[in-house]
């Protein structure tokens, strides 16, 4: 199970990697291993105003349908539009290519209370 050291986590499996002013979003490697092949993930629409913990969208695999949620606060900047052909990215490359959207933080306080890779970890070990 990859866990990347330089992202943050939620306790609900979405990773996020800080960029300036920004963040991207994605699900992690062990979310992707629990939904198995994913069919369909519903994107937030650009410009939408989330407030950390809100519901973004679904993603949707031949086993289950998951909601993914907002780690922070802000208003979505991009949304990777490669996942409307092809949401197996996500499996092929959660950390890559499998991202899902780009935020721009209202409250970078918020980053302070996410996972650290040896945090979410141990979650994952429980």
């Amino acid at each position: 199970m990859e866990v990347p050291e330089d992202l943050r986590y939620t306790k609900e499996h979405e990773w996020v990697r800080h960029e300036g002013n920004a963040v991207t979003i994605g699900i992690s490697d062990y979310a992707q291993t629990e939904l198995g092949d994913i069919v369909f993930v519903e994107l937030p629409e650009p410009g939408a105003e989330l407030s950390q913990s809100d519901e973004m969208g679904v993603v949707e695999s031949v086993k289950a349908a998951s909601d993914y949620y907002a780690p922070v606060s802000g208003k979505v900047v991009e949304r990777n539009d490669a996942l409307s052909d092809s949401p197996e990215l996500i499996n092929k490359d959660p950390y890559g290519d499998g991202w899902i959207v780009k935020i721009e933080i209202s409250d970078e306080h918020e980053l302070h209370g996410l996972l650290t890779a040896a945090e979410y970890e141990g979650i994952l070990e429980e």
